[in-house]
């Protein structure tokens, strides 16, 4: 058996062409396009990398986008500050705080400073609660297009054994919630590091999904002949044979489970360009909650 490749940069496109289609009618009707804030703290490469990356493709899909750049060195006060500012800011309809912040231990209280209805990167407690309640919600956005990338590529999630390698709650947790939820009908394990003999938990998934951010997590005698493997991994393996020194590599041995599945996610290319797309399209999302709300056709919901 040889996998199909799970095309993320495909997907990925189309859903970036539909949020610029959405957003174009939407500054058509609204005389304005739909606007972004992005709060980057410190100077962290790849933060500085991934904020350049979703100000690109703003700008490609019609979004304007407002960036508030802070030293490593601001405090709660002014990260506050930030986001209040953002918060009361009408023309920013969704905003994202870049991840991780040089203070880990601030992200809890800053993220639950965010209006829920501009939280686009659905982190906020409001947004958690509401995903697991199956009302609507602003979703992350890696699990949001992982759900996507089943639905178009035919996948079937009724009835299925679905297992999560991983817990956190920008993917594992909100994924297996959404996988369960009525329309996805899967049955879903979630697994983690204290999880014992996670063989025996992977070898039984219909649907296996490795978030666990350690490369060789899941290995070839660990999936079910036939699996759809969703690799979410996206590992920095050093490599004196590459220019940059290191390679990228997802959780999964791609080319031993590659022969057992039927279908798998290649790193890069597979699931990471998702996180993008979808998030252009819960800032056009938001946008139009909150000129609807605006309207008087009731009030904005996350």
């Amino acid at each position: 058996m040889t996998a199909r490749i799970l095309d993320g940069k495909a997907l990925a496109a189309e859903l970036r062409a539909e949020a610029a289609a959405e957003a174009a009618a939407f500054s058509a009707e609204h005389g304005r396009a739909p606007g972004l804030g992005v709060i980057l703290a410190g100077d962290d490469p790849a933060s500085r990398s991934y904020v350049t990356a979703k100000e690109k493709a703003c700008a490609e899909a019609g979004i304007r986008s407002r960036e508030v750049l802070l030293p490593a060195s601001a405090g709660r006060a002014r990260l506050l500050d930030a986001v209040a500012e953002l918060n009361a800011a009408d023309g920013i309809d969704g905003i994202l705080v870049q991840l991780p912040l040089p203070d880990p231990s601030l992200e809890d209280e800053i993220i639950e400073a965010m209006d829920p209805a501009k939280d686009v990167d659905g982190f906020h407690p409001a947004n958690a609660g509401r995903v697991a309640l199956g009302l609507p919600a602003f979703v992350p956005c890696t699990p949001a297009g992982i759900m996507e990338m089943l639905r178009r590529a035919g996948v079937p999630t009724a009835g299925a054994e679905a297992v999560v390698v991983g817990r956190s709650r920008i993917v594992g947790r909100p994924l297996s919630i959404l996988l369960s939820r009525k329309g996805a009908d899967a049955t879903v394990t979630v697994c983690h590091t204290r999880t014992r003999d996670l063989a025996a938990h992977t070898r039984r998934a219909d649907i296996l999904v490795a978030a666990a951010g350690r490369p060789g997590t899941i290995a070839a005698d660990m999936v079910k002949p036939g699996a759809v493997v969703i690799d979410v991994g996206v590992n920095r393996v050093p490599d004196a044979t590459r220019a940059r020194g290191y390679r990228l590599e997802g959780d999964v041995d791609f080319a031993g489970v590659s022969a057992v599945a039927s279908a798998i996610t290649p790193v890069p290319g597979g699931v990471g360009p998702l996180t993008i797309a979808m998030l252009l399209k819960n800032t056009v999302e938001a946008a139009r909650r909150r000129r609807a709300a605006a309207a008087g056709k009731g009030a904005v919901r996350p």
